[in-house]
């Protein structure tokens, strides 16, 4: 029972990390590039950290960093690493369906690999 509480630090900081970056994704897409000026990208990144959502995903970065250091100490870094790789497999899935950003074949194999590649490090 304990392993299986131990994993869901490696977990927490997978969905933390996702969730954050779909926010912000979600977030920046919907205001226009920021303006060439250095003012207007002060303006541009302040505005950004006073939306609820934004401030939302800054969160869960920080929550992501704590469960990682819980992770860490039960876990050594050659194991719990490795699934950190779920980030790119979640966000490609999550983008693709959420903000209509292509899923090739190319990357479907990408996926097979990466989910291929941590099952034989978890199992060795």
């Amino acid at each position: 029972m304990n392993k299986i509480l131990d994993h869901t630090y490696i977990f927490s900081t997978i969905l933390f990390t996702v969730y954050s970056q779909l926010i912000m994704r979600w977030q920046v897409g919907k205001i226009s590039a920021p303006p060439a000026d250095w003012r207007g990208k002060l303006e541009f990144l302040l505005a950004l950290l006073i939306n609820p959502w934004v401030i939302s995903g800054v969160i869960a970065t920080l929550l992501a960093g704590l469960s990682w250091m819980m992770a860490m100490s039960r876990f050594p870094l050659s194991y719990a690493f490795p699934f950190v790789s779920l980030n790119y497999v979640l966000i490609l899935i999550a983008s693709a369906l959420f903000f209509g950003e292509s899923f090739t074949l190319a990357k479907a194999a990408g996926v097979a690999a990466i989910l291929v590649g941590l099952f034989i490090i978890v199992k060795g």
